[in-house]
């Protein structure tokens, strides 16, 4: 590979690399694909996602080409609503609080149904969300809007079918190449990248850069520096390898800073689960219990939205208080209506909240008792509907429920462990709406690209469910296919 000149070299093998070098090499370019993993462990954060993505349709119909299986029976019961640009945009911006950049959420909205598509192309296979994110209503199945189908497998099934379809389109990867630092001409124009190899370090020339290395959520130095105290402790739900070496070289370059550096995708994950690369242990179903901390008292609303527009801040909550730790708890009423993760991983039951509370180490368990008893006096007597904000909230207490606030007055009883688990960090580099990197006087940086999560701007303070791949996805393909442009222009 080295003393080849390359049109595009994509930095970083996960959804947005993979996605950009298909782009690139769909405009007839040579392209490199750097991968600081083992191939064994390739697809960097991806790999640990659930594999959701939200993107806009009208009906079923819409994703029914990307469902072959999917019989007229089956689609018959199946209540998706529908999903227009506008409510995309609108959630955007409603759970960052308006702070996401307009230009950028409207190409991640406008882009994301045809992106779906394309991947469906790239032979990603897809299937209906139905044991995560949909309801069984009767005869009906209703999912929330934005979110019917995942990756068939999740996030590990979608690298595991694109790295295929990168192999069989004839682009060169190479694994355990860590990029330290980029290659530049006299006029500060991007030519290449340094790599650190098994074999040493090696100069790889490229007319075109796309830096798709992801954020920094597995160094906890980076963590502690840019989101605060605390942050060093948390978990890693994602891969180690996301340890922002990228980003540090190219904000070095020149590369402007943009988005909430101090800002991250942070969920609840089972309070024993591994340190790192521990995705699988989350607990998303807080919406219909209640949580405490260790000294036995509520502290967040519970029911405030969906778990799609709250989980990606449940993190940061739990990450202040004692321990950084708190409890789940639910009862039989609601334990089926928990995610399948809830099945494995630490966790208490009892036949009442006292016997359940002494089983916890740490609790204050007559506080527990004391905040449950007042809790059920609050709760409103409004129909329980899973499938919708029902307005069954509390009153008279703080914090308030706002939905799906059921007594829990029905044993046996059960006590989820959580504490904070980080996903991705919304901090990154600026780009243009052709995915050209920006340097920190707002100029365009000659033949250096970016995408995916080391680019910032997209997210703040919290994201909806299924937008962090599809935003991956997006501007992985526009900036490949800028990428490569750029590269055939430079030829000549």
């Amino acid at each position: 590979m080295a003393g080849k000149i390359y049109d595009v070299i994509v930095v970083g093998a996960g959804n947005a690399g993979l996605t950009a070098a298909l782009a690139a090499r769909q405009q007839e370019t040579r392209v490199l694909l750097l991968d600081k993993c083992p191939k064994p462990v390739r697809g960097g954060n991806p790999r640990f996602s659930g594999g959701g993505f939200r993107f806009t349709y009208n009906s079923l119909d819409d994703m029914r080409p990307m469902l072959p299986d999917l019989t007229d029976e089956e689609a018959a019961k199946m209540d998706v609503g529908t999903y227009s640009n506008a409510a995309f945009f609108e959630d955007v911006m409603q759970v960052t609080e308006y702070a996401a950049d307009k230009k950028l959420t409207n190409i991640l909205v406008d882009q994301s149904y045809a992106t779906a598509r394309g991947l469906t192309d790239m032979n990603v296979k897809w299937i209906l969300s139905t044991s995560t994110h949909a309801i069984k209503m009767g005869h009906k199945i209703k999912f929330p809007s934005g979110r019917v189908i995942s990756v068939n497998d999740g996030g590990l099934g979608l690298v595991e079918m694109l790295f295929p379809a990168a192999e069989n389109k004839g682009i060169e990867i190479l694994y355990e190449a860590r990029a330290n630092g980029l290659i530049f001409d006299k006029a500060g124009g991007v030519t290449g990248v340094r790599v650190q190899t098994k074999e040493g370090t090696v100069e790889f020339e490229g007319r075109a850069v796309v830096l798709a290395a992801g954020g920094f959520e597995a160094n906890p130095e980076m963590r502690a520096r840019y989101l605060g105290t605390g942050w060093d402790l948390v978990k890693v739900r994602g891969s180690r390898y996301n340890s922002g070496e990228v980003l540090n070289f190219a904000l070095a370059f020149g590369a402007q800073p943009v988005g909430h550096w101090s800002g991250c995708h942070a969920v609840l994950v089972d309070a024993e689960a591994p340190d790192v690369e521990c995705a699988h242990e989350h607990r998303y179903s807080n919406p219909y219990g209640i949580m405490v901390e260790i000294n036995g008292k509520r502290f967040v609303d519970e029911g405030e939205d969906f778990f799609s527009y709250t989980y990606a801040k449940c993190g940061r909550e739990v990450l202040r208080l004692p321990w950084r730790t708190a409890y789940q708890i639910f009862d039989s009423k609601t334990r089926p209506l928990l995610r399948s993760e809830y099945n494995r991983g630490s966790h208490a039951s009892a036949e009442n909240i006292e016997a359940l509370a002494k089983k916890l180490p740490g609790l204050d368990w007559e506080n527990v008792v004391r905040t449950v008893n007042e809790f059920n006096a609050a709760v409103n007597d409004a129909p329980f509907d899973p499938s919708k904000h029902d307005g069954k909230c509390t009153h008279d207490i703080s914090p308030v429920k706002s939905n799906w606030a059921q007594r829990l007055d029905a044993p046996p009883f059960y006590a989820f462990p959580v504490t904070c688990g980080i996903t991705f960090t919304f901090g990154g580099i600026g780009i243009t709406e052709h995915g050209a990197v920006k340097d920190t006087s707002d100029n365009v940086i000659s033949g250096l690209f970016a995408a995916g999560e080391i680019t910032g701007g997209s997210f703040f303070n919290n994201y909806p469910g299924g937008s962090g791949l599809m935003k991956g996805a997006v501007f992985g393909r526009l900036a490949g296919t800028s990428a490569a442009n750029f590269a055939k222009a430079r030829r000549v």
